[in-house]
């Protein structure tokens, strides 16, 4: 009777394997030093260096300092914080983060970057598990994160960083940008839409769970409002490295911040991409 059941066992068997989703590829990290992390396959995608280097940032020296810092700490095996770099738009926390990483990144091989979208936050857990077994360094980098969907992204968020009851991996480094120094969501503190009709209950203890997940941060680095001396200090260091001439340079830079009604690092790139093309000048980025 045994030996009767063992090919229907058997197709059972085969049955059920096709159905079980495949095994995510063991990821090669040795092919590239920046990644960008696919949650629906597990795959790894390798990424090309950031080109801007951390001396093209002007405005942010403070910033960069301690950024860097901890960043180092991390690549060498000392204690080192999860970052939270908030502020306004266009100040240089995204490119501060990947700059900062291009920099550190040569005395430490075994340093690597995955980005990970910010739609991903409720996967960190699971990616957090598979990187802790590996023999590199990674920094998790999520850009513009705020937690839109309520309060289960950021339960996500605090059992990656805490790690459960293994603790969080040694080998991982979370920095999130934001432009929310509390990661919450405009319907927390703005009035109108579906939000309210939750219940003020509700929107409080979501507002207090995410409030609570920018605690497990342990450095806070701010960004604020760029004026207009720090905005032409900008355009005329980036003027400067990329070898563009303009009898008037200010006077452009300063029209071009009044049409986009802001002055801030990504504006003087603009500006600077706009007058590279019109002056025939080939840019990294």
């Amino acid at each position: 009777m045994t030996h009767e059941l063992e090919p229907v066992l058997d197709r059972i068997a085969d049955a059920l394997e096709r159905l079980a989703p495949a095994r995510p590829p063991e990821p090669a990290f040795s092919a590239a030093r920046l990644f960008r992390h696919d949650p629906a396959s597990g795959v790894f995608h390798p990424a090309p260096d950031y080109p801007l280097p951390l001396a093209a940032l002007v405005g942010i020296d403070r910033q960069k300092a301690r950024f860097v810092e901890n960043l180092r700490r991390f690549a060498g095996g000392l204690p080192s914080n999860h970052a939270l770099l908030w502020g306004v738009r266009g100040t240089g926390k995204s490119s501060l983060a990947k700059a900062a990483f291009m920099a550190v990144a040569p005395a430490a091989p075994e340093l690597k970057l995955v980005e990970v979208d910010r739609d991903e936050v409720t996967e960190l857990p699971g990616l957090f598990d598979r990187l802790r077994a590996r023999t590199e360094r990674f920094v998790v980098l999520c850009d513009d994160l705020s937690f839109e969907e309520g309060a289960a992204a950021a339960k996500a968020l605090k059992s990656a960083l805490e790690g459960g009851v293994s603790g969080p991996p040694a080998n991982v480094l979370f920095v999130a940008t934001s432009n929310r120094r509390h990661l919450m969501p405009r319907s927390h503190g703005e009035g109108g839409g579906p939000a309210e009709d939750r219940g003020l209950i509700a929107i409080a203890e979501d507002a207090e769970e995410e409030v609570s997940v920018s605690d497990r941060f342990g450095l806070w680095i701010g960004f604020p409002p760029m004026d207009q001396a720090t905005y032409l200090e900008a355009v005329k260091g980036y003027a400067k490295r990329y070898k563009l001439k303009a009898p008037d340079l200010e006077r452009r830079a300063l029209q071009w911040a009044q049409l986009r009604g802001a002055r801030s690092g990504r504006v003087a790139w603009q500006f600077i991409r706009d007058l590279a093309g019109e002056l025939g000048v080939s840019l990294p980025l």
